[in-house]
Parts: C-alpha cells; sequence; structure tokens
C-alpha cells in the first residue's frame, strides 16, 4: 500500500504544483500557450499508444470503439454544460474535469501495473502529462468573473486526492481486475482526452500562441511518445 501510496502522490503532485503555479502566477501568454501545446501533443501520444491500443488489440475495434466514443461523449456532454453555466471563463474548469476523467482510468491501470513490480514509466508519462494540463486549467480559472482562489484550491487538491485514491484502490483489488477491462476503461480515457483536445486545449493553446505552438505540440508527442517506448 505504501508503494501505490506514493506512486499515487507522483501522478497527483505535478498536477497540483501546476495549478498552484496557475493560481498564484501571471505567466506570459506565449509560455502559457506553450504548455497547453506541450501537454496536448503527450495526450496525443498517450492516447494512441496507452489510452486506446490495448484495447483496440484486446478486445477489437467495437468494444474499444465504442468506449471511446462513450468518453468523448461524456467529456462533451459535461464540458457543454460548464460552458452553458460560466461562459468564457469555462475553459478552466473544462481542463480540471479532463484531468480527472482522463486521471481515473490512467491511475487505476498505474495502480494493477505495481502488482507486476511495473508502472515507472507510466507513472512519468502521466505525471509529464498532468503539469500543463493543471497550469493551463488554473489559470484560466482566474479569468472568471468573481474568482474565488481558495475554492479553486481546493477543488484541485480534492481532484489529487481521487487520482491518489485510485490508485491505492486499484493496486489493492488488482488480483480481481481483468486486464481486458482496464483496456477498456483506458480506451474510455482515449475519448474524454481527445474531446478534451479538440474542445478546449488545442484551440486555446493556439489563440494564445499562435502558429508556433506546433512546435510545442510535436515536442510534447515526441517526450511521451520516447517514456511510452
Amino acid at each position: 500500500m505504501l508503494t501505490a501510496t506514493l506512486y499515487g502522490l507522483g501522478t497527483a503532485l505535478p498536477m497540483l504544483i501546476g495549478a498552484v503555479v496557475g493560481l498564484r502566477y501571471d505567466l506570459p501568454r506565449p509560455a502559457l500557450a506553450g504548455l497547453m501545446a506541450f501537454g496536448a501533443g503527450a495526450m496525443v501520444a498517450a492516447v494512441s499508444t496507452e489510452l486506446f491500443q490495448p484495447a483496440f488489440e484486446a478486445e477489437g475495434v467495437v468494444v474499444a470503439g465504442v468506449a471511446l466514443m462513450l468518453g468523448a461523449l461524456v467529456y462533451v456532454v459535461a464540458d457543454h454544460l460548464i460552458e452553458n453555466r460560466l461562459g468564457p471563463a469555462a475553459l478552466g474548469w473544462a481542463l480540471m474535469l479532463g484531468a480527472l476523467l482522463d486521471g481515473i482510468p490512467e491511475n487505476t491501470a498505474l495502480g494493477v501495473s505495481l502488482s507486476a513490480e511495473g508502472g515507472l514509466v507510466l507513472l512519468v508519462a502521466i505525471a509529464v502529462g498532468n503539469v500543463p494540463e493543471a497550469v493551463a486549467g488554473a489559470a484560466s480559472m482566474r479569468t472568471q468573473p468573481n474568482f474565488d482562489a481558495r475554492r479553486a484550491r481546493l477543488l484541485w487538491v480534492v481532484t489529487a486526492v481521487v487520482l491518489v485514491l485510485v490508485v491505492v484502490a486499484a493496486n489493492a483489488a488488482a488480483d480481481s481486475i481483468q486486464p481486458q477491462q482496464i483496456a477498456v476503461i483506458q480506451a474510455f480515457a482515449g475519448g474524454a482526452t481527445i474531446a478534451v483536445l479538440a474542445d478546449s486545449l488545442m484551440p486555446e493553446a493556439y489563440r494564445e500562441g499562435g502558429w508556433w505552438v506546433g512546435i510545442s505540440t510535436a515536442a510534447g508527442f515526441l517526450v511521451a511518445f520516447a517514456l511510452g517506448g
């Protein structure tokens, strides 16, 4: 349990640090755009190699595809509801929702992999993707009218705690979770991640940074792909 807790903290603390940075400091717009684009590239690599491919190989295109589309649908609907309620200030909350929807399946896979004395590469890949997503989400929250920094910090802390508990619980239940079930859950996370990229992260990165963010996106993909390989 101690190992699972430490691994869970290894995914949650980088996200929490990124959120604190985004909530406290006014980052230059090019730097924020670069972080968002880098995170988008890392998430593209994670979707293709770590989230969708295992389900595709284990269950086939129909089951994996349904799980992928369901994940996208859940995020898109939730994001639409948030946007209708908050308007232009919804981006930060949408990114936090995305961190939770793709973080829970990823951390579940991490907890299960610890039973086979693995998980280090997955841990690093998750942490690399969590930081820019949290920085961008938290920084965007500050643009909301009547922004409440204490409430925002609390929500990010709760998100981090949930992700730690997911790793611990998945590790405790590893013997009863089949690899095929984990793969389908990961495909669901892949769909949510694709929706985060299309609806929130990449459009905002381009709007804030312009044409050059493609380079940062490619760099994020390269780093995450290299870690996953």
